[in-house]
């Protein structure tokens, strides 16, 4: 089992950050820190599985805790298979609507007879080196993350987070928010309502709910509402707010320093 999924599992507030620049360098630059997993995103960008891959392996070469977890374009059996067979610790699985969309992400993620995925030498088996071990222990042991994001599955969110698999749920704001018609309405009372039932949802059936947040001004907000794990700052957007503030001092600097010439 993985440290992002004993994490998660054992309710210990686990923390991670977004990618969507698909280079290494990034993901490894990212890991040094030390963070509880990566999530690195296929659904929303161009990042092929060599990528992906790739990533993983900066992951694993910055030598710390930090896990990589891919979040998957679809609930796919042919693109979960080969994600999970380069390795990674765990899956996101966009626009999970019902039980059995739920059960079969499972399904997906596990040899038979408990599933549906197909066997072979991957870097997941160490190329083969560790084939039957790996096989004999891999099930279950994939965190398993299912988005909730529509109206079906907010409706159908409790039942979703009792499927036996399903290792956590996770509120994928911007979505969600357009599906109730309130896209970016972060702060109306409709969308607390909205997410307040998923996180009760998570809560009755003893699975854990994570959430994103891109404004890491309110990570203080998000743990209050009752998350139990939380994905805060994504790549791009860290790095051109990064860039704004430094400017903005320099311009701050410049003022400061030379005085402004008089006519």
């Amino acid at each position: 089992m993985t440290h992002i999924k004993d994490a998660i599992e054992g309710r210990d507030y686990p923390f991670g950050t977004w990618t969507s620049i698909g280079h290494p360098a990034v993901a490894e630059g990212l890991a040094q820190l030390d963070l509880d997993f990566l999530l690195v995103d296929m659904e929303h960008t161009t990042m092929s599985l060599e990528t992906v891959e790739s990533m993983a392996r900066a992951v694993d070469a910055a030598e710390s805790e930090t896990n990589a977890v891919v979040r998957v374009p679809w609930n796919d059996p042919v693109r979960l298979k080969r994600v999970i067979d380069i390795g990674i610790a765990g899956v996101m699985v966009p626009m999970i609507d019902d039980a059995e969309e739920a059960r079969e992400l499972v399904r997906s993620l596990r040899y038979p007879p408990d599933g549906i995925r197909g066997i072979a030498g991957s870097r997941a088996t160490g190329y083969g080196r560790n084939f039957q071990e790996y096989v004999d222990n891999a099930n279950g042991s994939i965190l398993t993350i299912a988005q909730i994001e529509t109206e079906a599955g907010l409706e159908n969110a409790e039942e979703i987070a009792r499927v036996d698999g399903i290792d956590a749920l996770f509120v994928g704001p911007a979505d969600l928010s357009a599906a109730l018609g309130l896209f970016a309405e972060w702060d109306t009372d409709e969308f607390a309502d909205a997410v307040e039932s998923v996180i009760e949802a998570g809560n009755d059936a003893g699975t854990p709910v994570g959430t994103l947040t891109v404004d890491t001004d309110v990570i203080e907000s998000r743990i209050e509402q009752g998350f139990d794990f939380l994905i805060a700052g994504k790549d791009i957007s860290l790095l051109m707010d990064s860039v704004e503030s430094a400017r903005s001092d320099y311009e701050a600097a410049l003022e400061a320093a030379i005085p402004a010439s008089s006519d």
